[in-house]
């Protein structure tokens, strides 16, 4: 067997930094390669900013980084990966690039600094040249320029400031300060003009790292030639995409990048349609036409499997003219969290939550009102320099049209912030001239043009005369496209989008995530803390979909960006089950050790609980993150230390000095369920349709809290205890994923889904489906959840459970809500119908056949995966 460059069976993602190189990556690879995955799953690689714990602050896209172990160090992994028939998957970041200090490490930008717009680099960045009087605004000086005069010095030719050294133009060098700081082609600032006077486009809010045009042609080839080259020499089989939705034009990016492997890798006449193309592990969409025949997309066919990081809201689709794989997965864990979140608990702990914590409606007592609000945040001062640019923008259209101009700024301005607040979805993907451009007519029905219109009727509301509303629409068919194809046109359609995915970023996951805090599993990337719960009926409607129209798309359940491990908001999800228990709890916790205010004591203590222990060294920072993203007493910009001393003290006498006997009580209500959650999120992971990717130390129990928190170096290749629920974690993972690996047709592109139903009083408490590869097929009803837009059933070809008798596959099987199994009195008479044949659980060894009473079939865990024999 070999590693196969098209579509893994599994990944396993490492996350590189000098603490955890290349070196230690290749040492662990025979424990990987034991484990099952097929492909090792990689942080960025390219040389970032020196110390880097993340690497997605690149500085030189021609290298590959030195304190990983540089090129060498990633073809020698390569190569011992390639012995152990493993093969790499890149992260690659075409976003952003960083501006470090000192400046020079990113040679691009220093060209850019020292020569201006008219710099051959110029075209690399996202400035607005017209802004600023023709200068970079940089923004990094520790106070009002007039106070760090003293500090800026003029040193070796180079402009220093503490750690940051800035080229000078040339010719300026013997200047005095004043003239010599108003020659350049930057303007040093207090680091707090950024917000309402930057003129370039950064990530999010984070000026040190600056706007990327990959759309421009030659910016792709500079910054894509290092990571080309490495998939043409074998090194790398697949990519990871970072965030897309910065992109000017993400499907324009992605049919490039496209292009641009096949010709890497030799197969850039590969592609066409048919079963053919998606065996030999093409990366485009499957799709199954009129029939049940399935194909693959013409440009996704042929090249190497790519994934991007596309958050979807819950109902939302991934454009399926995207040449790639699927998504990372942030979509499934969304769907497998969901499973374990019992729905009337979920109401009765809100209910405690408000009563305790008595949040005003708009600060975390309501989840839609607390999204609006923060957006408004967000949007008015964190992005106000992004809502500039595009009123600028606006406001040249208006002037170009005579039929416009009397749109105000400032309505432009009111316009542009109300429809961006009003988006559900983190971005749409008009363009101009495409095909949803034009609002009035037959392509009106397309997501985007729905979703942008029903914004703009609910913005009008921000005008109270009627007649100055109408600005709305014109902002609404800006953003669409619609108004005209001249440069300001696709500028403000393709910057539009840009803003509206970094203002869902900073509101809701940034900010509305901290501040509603009923269930903190449910504030997860992807997630919908409004309705986190996921009935079967639903999970299995997603589930075949995804088997239908993505395949190879790829599922997560703790990534290096998840706020809480898989595992730890697996004994969150546990107190669905036991909301009174939970209130009492916590309402004696805190009489016994007083917090600042109810809505911190509450979201510590289930801090605390998510980690299992009260570790100061560990749960400190994570609360004090906590607080200062929720912006409610304190923020990242403006410390309230007196605060933030009273959250430390209290955390230090309260969850981290518990009394042993508070634990003891805690694990006695909560490891039971928690036990059954992680096991099965871990199965129905690993069994579902997708690629599954598996976080450095998750085939354990593996708690851990946001970053840096889960981004400690791993340690990998240790054998757990020998009984118990890391050991049976590892059990399930290495049993699951070396079946995948022994027969990837039960679970990849043309292999079969069906949902099983248990049958009997606790049914409800089962969730179980059969993977099987291609035999007797039939269109198969999945009856869609509520959260469905039609209320139709979603028809997809799967295997017939009752006819595919002459297959083997494998069937899942898992329990949901176990503590309220048990209340119920456990399964009784609650039995499995199994499809024809006789069944071995890989997990235990038991057999079975026919309706297994599941509560045989579970009895010595909470989870079985049985394969025909």
């Amino acid at each position: 067997m070999t590693a196969d460059p098209g579509t893994p069976t599994a990944t396993y993602r490492l996350q590189l930094q000098p603490a955890f190189p290349f070196a230690a990556a290749e040492r662990a690879v025979p424990y990987l390669a034991s484990l099952g995955v097929s492909h090792l799953h990689l942080s960025p690689v390219l040389e970032a900013v020196p110390g880097s714990t993340h690497g997605y602050d690149v500085v030189d896209h021609r290298a590959v980084r030195a304190e990983l172990g540089g090129e060498q160090g990633l073809r020698s992994l390569a190569r011992t990966a390639r012995a152990h028939c493993l093969g790499l998957i890149v992260d690659i970041v075409p976003n952003h690039m960083a501006a470090p200090a000192p400046e020079r490490l990113n040679a691009p930008l220093w060209e850019v600094l020292r020569e201006g717009p008219e710099s051959p680099y110029a075209r690399w960045f996202d400035i607005d040249w017209q802004a600023q009087g023709g200068k970079v605004l940089l923004p990094v000086l520790g106070g009002p320029l007039g106070e760090e005069w003293e500090r800026l010095r003029v040193e070796d030719g180079t402009l220093r400031y503490y750690d940051h050294a800035f080229p000078l133009r040339p010719g300026t060098e013997g200047l005095p300060l004043a003239g010599l700081l108003d020659a350049q082609w930057y303007r040093l600032c207090w680091w707090r003009l950024a917000r309402t006077e930057l003129n370039y486009r950064r990530f999010f809010t984070i000026s040190e790292l600056i706007a990327v045009r990959v759309e421009d042609p030659e910016v792709f080839d500079a910054t894509h030639a290092t990571l080309l080259r490495l998939m043409r020499d074998g090194v790398v089989d697949g990519l990871r995409i970072d965030h897309p939705d910065g992109l000017a034009d993400p499907e324009g990016y992605l049919r490039r990048l496209d292009r641009a492997v096949r010709a890497a890798t030799g197969q850039a006449g590969a592609g066409g349609s048919g079963r053919g193309a998606a065996s030999e592990g093409g990366s485009g969409r499957w799709t199954t036409p009129e029939g049940g025949r399935q194909r693959i997309t013409p440009e996704g066919g042929g090249g190497r499997w790519t994934v991007v990081e596309k958050i979807l809201a819950r109902d939302e689709r991934l454009p399926d003219t995207w040449p790639v794989a699927g998504t990372t997965g942030y979509d499934a864990l969304h769907h497998i969290d969901g499973l374990f979140v019992d729905p009337d608990g979920l109401e009765k702990l809100t209910a405690l939550y408000r009563a305790f914590a008595a949040p005003p409606a708009d600060l975390g007592g309501d989840w839609a009102a607390t999204v609006r609000r923060a957006a408004h945040e967000v949007v008015t001062h964190e992005l106000a320099a992004e809502v500039a640019r595009l009123t600028r923008t606006a406001s040249r259209i208006c002037a170009a049209d005579p039929r416009l101009r009397d749109h105000a700024p400032w309505a432009l301005r009111t316009a542009i912030r109300e429809l961006l607040v009003r988006l559900p979805v983190y971005r749409p993907y008009a363009s101009v001239g495409g095909p949803y451009a034009s609002v009035g007519g037959p392509s009106a029905t397309g997501a985007d043009a729905m979703m942008l219109r029903s914004a703009a009727a609910d913005a009008r509301e921000a005008f109270t005369v009627e007649q100055e509303a109408q600005v709305v629409h014109v902002v609404r068919d800006a953003a669409l496209g619609g108004l005209g194809d001249g440069p300001d046109h696709r500028d403000f359609c393709a910057r539009f989008a840009q803003t509206a995915a970094a203002l869902r970023a900073k509101s809701v996951e940034d900010t509305a995530f901290y501040r509603y805090a009923p269930l903190l599993s449910a504030a997860e990337v992807g997630g919908d803390p409004g309705r986190p719960a996921v009935s079967p009926e639903e999970f299995h409607t997603f589930a075949a979909r995804r088997s239908r129209d993505w395949p190879a798309t790829g599922t997560v359940l703790s990534t290096h960006d998840t706020k809480r491990s898989a595992d730890a908001r697996a004994r969150l999800a546990a107190l669905t089950e036991c909301p009174a228990w939970w209130g009492r709890t916590v309402a004696e916790l805190t009489r016994s050790a007083p917090a600042p205010d109810p809505h911190l004591a509450w979201t510590a203590w289930q801090t605390a609980l998510a980690l299992g222990h009260g570790d100061a060294e560990r749960l400190v920072p994570a609360v004090l993150k906590a607080v200062r993203e929720a912006g409610l007493r304190t923020t990242w910009t403006e410390r309230n230390a007196a605060y933030e001393a009273e959250v430390t003290a209290f955390l230090e006498a309260g969850p981290c000095a518990a009394d042993p006997s508070v634990w003891t009580a805690i694990r006695a209500e909560l490891d039971g369920p928690a036990r059954a959650n992680a096991l099965g999120a871990a199965l129905l992971q690993l069994t579902m349709p997708g690629v599954p990717d598996l976080y450095m130390g998750t085939e354990h129990i593996y708690t851990a809290l946001v970053d840096p928190d889960n981004r400690r170096p791993p340690e990998l290749g240790g054998e757990p205890a020998a009984q118990g629920p890391s050991a049976e974690k590892l059990l399930l993972t290495r049993a699951a994923l070396r079946l995948r690996r022994e027969h990837p047709g039960w679970f990849g592109p043309g292999s079969g889904y069906a949902p099983l139903t248990a049958e009997g009083p606790t049914a409800a408490h089962c969730t179980a489906f059969v993977r099987t590869g291609t035999s007797e097929r039939t269109e198969t009803p999945v009856q869609t959840g509520a959260s469905e837009r039609t209320g139709a059933s979603v028809r997809t070809s799967v295997d017939d459970p009752g006819t595919a008798g002459g297959e083997r596959g494998a069937v899942t099987v898992v329990t949901r809500l176990s503590r309220r199994l048990a209340e119920a009195g456990g399964w009784g008479a609650t039995r499995l119908p199994l499809p024809p044949g006789r069944w071995r659980d890989l997990l235990t060894g038991r057999t079975a056949e026919g309706a297994v009473p599941l509560e045989e079939l579970l009895s010595r865990l909470p989870v079985a995966l049985l394969v025909r024999i």
